[in-house]
């Protein structure tokens, strides 16, 4: 048999654990120590990928082959890499990874979902699944196989810049809502061990669990700051998800930026080895966060042999350096021959590399399938993202009088006024990690703006008068039946997010008491968290819509506006009535929130009908 000629590791009918330490006995130093190590795509050449093969390359936000390059340029990308992988002495391939954490976010015309915070509105456990799928199969057209999502953090704090990066401030909504693990590697059979990495096939995509552990604990909610709680606290806070996580045969954990009582997570031996792959079975492989181990030193990077030492000796398997590849190498590589990591270490790393390679087929099949092409954007996934918005939005106000809502909006109204910053932009509305790392506002990619909805919707007898800025001859012998306002946050990617008032920006606040003060106008808010609302605000808006961060498909707002679907959203995050309650979450001995978590109305369309 042909089989019986080749190398144990190349031998698909063996043991996964058979071909790891097969592979692993014939690799010199050097060749471990790349392995470890993940390159960003422009750094990656046939010298760093066949010379001394990397284990990785990745994709930062908005890196890619060419400005919105097509899914098949991204897939001649990746598999040109992969054939320089494949050249080399053993012939291992690399793995590929990107952020696709709400949708294949890079890709332009890829299908954007809401991000977390709104999909934990919907407590969908299957939306979250089948999203995931959508995501997977996306993914894999381009011809990567890795994506770094899903954020299972606990956001405790809404000033943290990574809120909308979260589910929910509750732990257990967050344990529901990682079925998007099984999405997105598929379901793992009854039989899989926990902890043990689990790829279901090509039109599936290794996952991470991300970030270990504690980050949306944080003081103040500072992004890549110190998280101060007791063990039990951070197991039972912080922790949980990560177990969900391990059922569902999870293959990659990402280190946080953070620390935990001030120990950096990037060096906390007890809590990456003891915990994490002791107590709790990982055996798949941890991933520092981009260049997460030169935070180590001060000034950042400084001491880089210290940075080294101090992550690979903590657990950390594979460091995404990502631009600073020969001196890691040559850093890791001294660290050995002096013995101050051991050549144990170095194999354990390896080993969980090579496994996760292994279980998910990279060696039978390194390269992309062309037939996944056409999904990018397809109908299938639109109708999905759609189905995800109407069930994300949260109805907080409907009339100043109870008895008198002013939802569902009239289809057949003569005139109607849309306005604001966000009403017509698809970039404000799909926010940060989109085409970019941080986001931008306008037309970044494919989609249906919340304008377009409603002019969608809406009869075509039926004028819509839409300015994003009005003033006062905006309502100069203007007869509107009623206005629906459109505004919130610019888009922003962590650090950019933190902030310490929480206030509408762009002025958006005037802008609906302008509005308000002269036509019934339901005011719809587009942002990662909640938003400080005056009262006086409140009282003058006759309705109020919390959308998060939609995504590309805002028909999913316009299908609850005009009554085609009820309101199904709850608040995931407790909203505030002063930003000086903060930090504030539900169980708090002085919760007095101006929304609870979980509150969200109805319409009760049944009765209207």
């Amino acid at each position: 048999m042909a089989s019986d000629r080749l190398p144990p590791y190349r031998d698909a009918t063996q043991p996964v654990e058979v071909r790891v330490r097969d592979l692993l006995s014939r690799m010199t130093l050097e060749e471990k120590a790349a392995q470890m190590a993940q390159i960003e795509r422009r750094v990656a050449s046939p010298d760093t990928l066949t010379g001394l093969p990397v284990g990785s390359v990745l994709s930062a936000g908005g890196s890619g082959p060419a400005e919105r390059a097509s899914a098949r340029q991204w897939a001649d990308m990746v598999d040109r890499m992969q054939r320089w992988a494949l050249a080399s002495r053993l012939g291992i391939p690399i793995l590929y990874g990107i952020d696709a954490v709400h949708g294949h976010n890079n890709i332009y015309g890829a299908t954007i979902f809401p991000h977390n915070v709104g999909l934990g509105a919907t407590r969908d456990s299957d939306l979250a699944r089948r999203i995931g799928e959508a995501t997977a199969l996306e993914v894999r057209a381009t011809g990567i196989h890795w994506t770094f999502a899903p954020c299972v953090a606990v956001c405790r704090d809404v000033r943290w810049g990574r809120c909308y990066e979260c589910f929910s401030e509750d732990t257990e909504i967050v344990r529901t809502m990682t079925s998007i693990v099984s999405g997105l590697q598929g379901p793992p059979p009854q039989d899989h061990f926990p902890g043990h990495p689990y790829l279901a096939g090509r039109k599936n995509v290794i996952a991470c669990a991300k970030h270990f552990v504690g980050d949306g604990g944080t003081h103040k909610g500072i992004n890549e700051g110190n998280t101060i709680c007791t063990y039990n606290e951070l197991e039972e806070i912080h922790m949980k998800p990560y177990l969900d996580c391990l059922a569902q045969g999870v293959s990659t954990i990402m280190a946080s930026y953070t620390s935990w009582n001030g120990s950096p997570l990037h060096s906390n031996y007890h809590l990456i080895t003891d915990v994490l792959k002791g107590k709790l079975g990982f055996k798949g492989f941890v991933v520092s966060d981009w260049e997460g181990i030169d935070r180590l030193c001060h000034p950042q990077g400084s001491n880089y042999r210290y940075c080294v030492l101090a992550s690979i000796n903590a657990g950390i398997d594979m460091i995404m350096v990502p631009f600073n590849y020969q001196k890691f190498l040559e850093d890791l590589i001294f660290l050995v021959e002096s013995g101050r990591i051991s050549t144990s270490r170095i194999d354990d790393a390896v080993e969980r590399i090579l496994r996760v390679k292994f279980v998910s087929g990279l060696f039978e099949h390194p390269f992309s399938d062309s037939s996944l092409l056409d999904v990018i954007g397809c109908e299938e996934h639109r109708l999905l993202a759609r189905e995800a918005v109407r069930k994300s939005v949260v109805l907080l106000k409907n009339g100043k009088d109870k008895k008198k809502p002013l939802l569902p909006l009239d289809k057949k109204a003569r005139r109607i006024l849309v306005a604001g910053s966000h009403a017509d932009d698809i970039g404000n509305q799909c926010g940060g990690w989109s085409i970019t790392w941080h986001g931008d506002s306008g037309r970044i990619t494919i989609g249906t703006t919340i304008l377009e909805a409603i002019r969608e919707a809406t009869a075509n007898e039926t004028e819509v008068i839409y300015e994003q800025s009005p003033s006062e001859a905006t309502f100069s012998n203007q007869d509107y039946s009623y206005a629906v306002v459109v505004i919130g946050e610019e888009p922003y990617a962590e650090f950019l997010g933190d902030r310490t008032t929480l206030d509408i920006p762009f002025g958006g606040a005037d802008v609906v008491s302008l509005v308000a003060s002269r036509v019934p106008t339901v005011l719809v808010l587009i942002s990662g968290r909640p938003l400080y609302l005056e009262p006086s605000l409140l009282e003058k808006i006759d309705a109020l819509v919390a959308a998060w961060l939609p995504g590309t498909e805002a028909g999913g707002i316009a299908d609850v506006l005009f009554g085609d679907h009820d309101f199904e959203g709850v608040l995931p995050v407790t909203w505030f009535k002063s930003v000086d309650q903060l930090p504030m979450n539900v169980g708090h001995p002085a919760y007095d929130p101006l929304f609870p978590l979980g509150y969200g109305l109805k319409m009760n369309l049944e009765k209207t009908k």
